[in-house]
């Protein structure tokens, strides 16, 4: 368990430490934040604020899980400690994979906003087929399962705290991947565009994000402990790498921290569509490779109300030509109510921590329900 605790750690340090560096390099550059003048006025004086401060968690990520490898090696090589033996695995590289590739996305989209000056930069279109190819690429590769491991990191079985019965093969394996392809590009998709949509107020996906994270750090854990490999039994869980998985989350959710230093109000950068996008990815990945996929909608309950208000006040102006909130998303209905920036962030933090709560009490209580 050492390297999951010195993953989260440098990348913490990374983060806290390579954010100013970051801002400096944009500020040089002129790479500011371009803000929509039909939001609200307090986000006019944001206008120029450095953003893709995303590049900085997803750097820090993979800093932060390489260096808790090569660290975790140079212990068992010195005899001071005895350690678990160091390995990366391909369920943790996909993960760092779909991070990383919705995260050059977003990147690409952060850039297009900063070059031509306006508030919307990748066509839906052009956005949607990079994060389908990613997603792709991701899905049919979990699948596989290389080397003398039978388990491939995911499973064509629909999954809530551990794989259901529902399995997207019952019709034979082709259909299956092909379903579960489908399956997984809804997941990404909706997680990622998710903690986008969060992403509109000072530290308020970062902290939520943090929170998340630490959650699928523990279940990482847990789920390494109980594996079926290690100790098999009828509450054994059957997923490949989970400690690594663990070592991942604990290094994102370290980054996210080190970044929210710069990113709380008043920010000093915004992570902007390179970070939010590639936060989402992170989370549904994780959710997909440690066989939670339902329970991420409870974990990450907070981005489920955002994106629903969304969804909400589209169809109603389209329905009825009445919109339901001020504003959408969610936050800022708040803000045109009159609620101080920090206010609404730390209430949503509340919000987050609370469906982190019930979702790690719904993940562990099964657990115990079946001893």
């Amino acid at each position: 368990m050492v390297n999951v605790v010195m993953a989260g750690g440098v990348a913490m340090l990374v983060a806290l430490f390579g954010t100013p560096l970051f801002i400096k390099f944009l500020v040089r550059r002129g790479y500011g934040q371009f803000i929509r003048d039909d939001g609200p006025t307090s986000h006019h004086t944001k206008r120029g604020t450095p953003t893709m401060g995303g590049a900085v968690i997803i750097a820090a990520s993979l800093i932060g899980y390489g260096v808790s490898h090569l660290l975790l090696i140079l212990l068992d090589m010195s005899g001071m400690v005895e350690v678990t033996h160091s390995r990366f695995t391909l369920s943790a590289l996909l993960v760092l994979f779909l991070i990383t590739g919705l995260g050059f996305i977003g990147f690409l989209d952060d850039y297009t906003k900063i070059s031509k000056q306006r508030s919307l930069g990748l066509t839906s279109v052009e956005k949607l087929v990079g994060q389908t190819l990613v997603a792709v690429i991701f899905a049919i590769l979990a699948l596989q399962s290389p080397g003398d491991n039978t388990r491939s990191p995911a499973s064509t079985a629909i999954s809530f705290v551990r794989d259901t019965p529902v399995d997207l093969a019952v019709l034979g394996p082709v259909l299956g991947v092909i379903l579960f392809v489908l399956w997984a590009n809804v997941l990404i998709a909706g997680a990622s565009n998710g903690v986008n949509l969060t992403d509109g107020l000072d530290g308020l996906a970062t902290g939520a994000s943090v929170m998340v994270f630490a959650a699928y750090s523990f279940i990482g854990i847990w789920q390494y402990n109980q594996n079926c490999q290690l100790a098999p039994g009828p509450n054994c869980y059957d997923v490949r790498d989970a400690l690594d998985l663990a070592v991942v989350a604990c290094s994102v959710a370290g980054a996210c921290f080190g970044f929210l230093w710069w990113n709380a109000s008043p920010a000093k950068i915004f992570m902007g569509d390179t970070g939010s996008l590639a936060l989402g990815g992170g989370l549904a990945g994780l959710a997909i490779t440690t066989h939670t996929e339902l329970l991420l909608a409870i974990l990450g309950g907070l981005f489920v109300i955002i994106t629903l208000s969304v969804i909400i006040q589209v169809a109603s102006f389209k329905m009825t030509g009445k919109r339901v909130f001020r504003m959408a998303p969610l936050q800022h209905h708040f803000e045109l109510l009159g609620w101080a920036e920090v206010t609404i962030v730390i209430r949503f933090w509340i919000i987050a921590g609370i469906c982190v709560a019930v979702g790690l009490a719904l993940f562990y209580g099964e657990w115990v329900a079946n001893l």
